[in-house]
């Protein structure tokens, strides 16, 4: 629990620093850098400085698991205060790379981004893509201990932890993602999933994954330069 308050007070701060990571870093991410896949960005993204080289994704899994997958899907949920409303809830696809600093700061070297809907109850109130722009936060718990048949990247380099993204909406709205990974062997209070903003939307509770629905999950491969 106090881990999961400590992810929480990160992405929250997190939002008083996307306009300045936005001004810093605002010209660095392309239309160009959004297509090139996660794989090959990875591979291409260099750390002169002992960072971390970090693969984040929205997975798709079998049940019971046994192999992961990329393409998968992920959803949050806002709380409208209201008892004639419906509580909001977003959808999310997506993966990206990111170098991390040694020092746990902010990074504009990132790729990625994916597509999102948002709903009122069930009915669809929106959607498009989004592009990730910068990284707000990584916190690296442990690599994972439980081996599976991994379709995305190295197994040995699977990892538990929390990243906060700053992404851009494609209806021109900003906000953040916020990524957990909660594998075999991570230590407690991470929450497994996504949890976003969308302008002054909070999609801070997430959907919980569950053995019977292939959803809500994720994973991280982290490397570092020798």
């Amino acid at each position: 629990m106090k881990a999961l308050k400590s992810f929480m007070a990160t992405f929250v701060a997190a939002l008083f620093i996307i306009s300045a990571c936005q001004k810093e870093n605002g010209g660095s991410a392309t239309s160009e850098q959004a297509s090139v896949t996660a794989h090959s960005a990875l591979g291409n993204l260099k750390d002169k400085s002992g960072a971390a080289q970090v693969r984040w994704d929205i997975i798709s899994v079998d049940l019971p698991i046994t192999t992961l997958n990329p393409g998968g899907v992920a959803y949050a949920s806002a709380i409208t205060g209201s008892v004639l409303v419906p509580d909001w809830k977003i959808k999310f696809t997506g993966s990206g790379t990111f170098v991390a600093p040694s020092s746990s700061g902010t990074s504009g070297a990132v790729t990625g981004g994916g597509t999102w809907e948002t709903f009122s109850g069930a009915t669809s109130t929106g959607s498009g893509t989004y592009e990730v722009t910068s990284l707000a936060s990584w916190v690296f718990a442990n690599f994972a201990t439980v081996t599976f048949i991994d379709n995305i990247g190295n197994v040995n380099e699977r990892a538990n932890g929390t990243a906060v993204l700053v992404i851009e909406y494609s209806d021109g709205s900003h906000g953040t993602l916020g990524v957990g990974c909660h594998g075999p062997g991570a230590p407690d209070g991470i929450e497994e999933g996504v949890i976003a903003t969308k302008g002054y939307v909070t999609y801070w509770t997430g959907e919980v994954p569950t053995g019977s629905a292939d959803k809500n999950r994720t994973v991280f491969h982290v490397r570092r330069n020798l």
